[in-house]
């Protein structure tokens, strides 16, 4: 087996990586990047124009302004890849984008996927007819009972964080927070809903993403929500990394009403890092991430998650914080990551030309 020297990420086509990014694959990658690029591995990031990463960006076109524009901007993306890896050569690719596997036979390195999403998420027929040079990994223990009989799938690495860059704060200011993408699943108009019964002020940091379905969803359920509760709710549009880390440091409590079985939850092991506890509905992987009683507190309705609000006072910043850092750390996951990367380097017979 030769030693791994060089990586190429691969991300989500529609919006550039950096610390701010909203998704949490994106920021999982800018992470994960990061942490091999300071452990000697050469990194790319084949992404966005404008991302900011570690080592090399490949920028692979703009992220697109008009909405629905998925199709067009993937080829565009994948066009831009497969003829990078036509000149080039890297140890492995490490695809974050969700899709680009679905390219593998076009190239001659090992492939690792991660599968960020629920499996009732993929297209049973995206399974079916995987290249040998393919490989999956899991984020979490419950999403991998759904991918178990999948050939290739080396198991669970979790997801982590770089836990030095958010500030614990002991001292909660009187507001509770939303924080992510503004779409159905992840249900912000549930929080709004929850606080508003609550009395207390929500702030609702996110970003739509460029798909009619989100801006209908915010048309139909944000926006008049915001209007009706304008001197209760602050609504911070694509928040920077400073003031996500602000946000969450200040926060009585993180909601999330999350409906899909969620396979990790970055922004809660983010909250816990802050001293900030997570008031969440029991969904996916979210009962091996929440502490009930240490780092936050489980509700089945909107009414209960109110009603939660008044109790989450009563738990300590501080265990919270030590969980995070026990289970949650950047280092982990990278270790995780480096051990998949030589099962792979070790399981592929070809010979492998490092990158120029």
């Amino acid at each position: 087996m030769k030693p791994l020297t060089s990586v190429l990420y691969i991300s989500y086509p529609m919006l550039p990586v950096s610390d701010a990014s909203c998704g949490g694959a994106e920021q999982m990658l800018w992470v994960l990047e990061r942490e091999m690029a300071a452990r000697g591995v050469r990194t790319a990031v084949a992404a966005c124009g404008g991302s900011a990463v570690s080592g090399e960006l490949i920028s692979t076109g703009r992220a697109p302004t008009q909405k629905d524009q998925f199709e067009a901007r993937a080829e565009e993306h994948c066009g831009k890849i497969l003829a990078i890896c036509r000149e080039r050569r890297f140890s492995l690719i490490h695809d974050k984008s969700g899709f680009f596997w679905r390219y593998a036979n076009e190239v001659d390195v090992p492939v690792l996927a991660t599968l960020h999403l629920p499996r009732s998420f993929y297209r049973s027929e995206l399974f079916q007819s995987v290249a040998p040079n393919v490989y999956f990994n899991c984020v979490s223990n419950a999403q991998a009972k759904e991918f178990a009989e999948l050939p290739g799938m080396l198991g669970v690495v979790p997801n982590g964080i770089a836990l030095k860059r958010f500030r614990f704060e002991s001292r909660k200011k009187d507001y509770v927070l939303w924080l992510g993408r503004i779409c159905p699943e992840k249900a912000p108009h549930l929080a709004m809903d929850a606080a508003k019964r609550a009395r207390i002020r929500l702030v609702m940091a996110g970003q739509v993403y460029p798909f009619l379905w989100h801006q209908l969803y915010f048309d139909q359920e944000i926006r008049p929500r915001l209007e009706r509760d304008r001197d209760s709710v602050t609504w911070i549009e694509r928040p920077s990394f400073e003031e996500k880390v602000g946000l969450l440091g200040g926060a009585k409590a993180l909601l999330l009403p999350t409906l899909a079985p969620e396979t990790s939850s970055l922004v809660s092991m983010e909250a816990m890092a802050s001293g900030t506890p997570v008031i969440a509905f029991p969904n996916g992987a979210l009962p091996d991430i929440v502490r009930p009683g240490v780092s936050g507190i489980f509700v089945k309705t909107v009414e209960e998650m109110s009603a939660a609000i008044a109790y989450v006072g009563k738990l300590r910043p501080r265990d919270a914080r030590m969980q995070a850092e026990h289970e949650f750390s950047a280092s982990a996951m990278a270790d995780g990551y480096q051990r998949l990367y030589s099962t792979v380097l070790s399981e592929t017979e070809q010979d492998i030309p490092q990158a120029a």
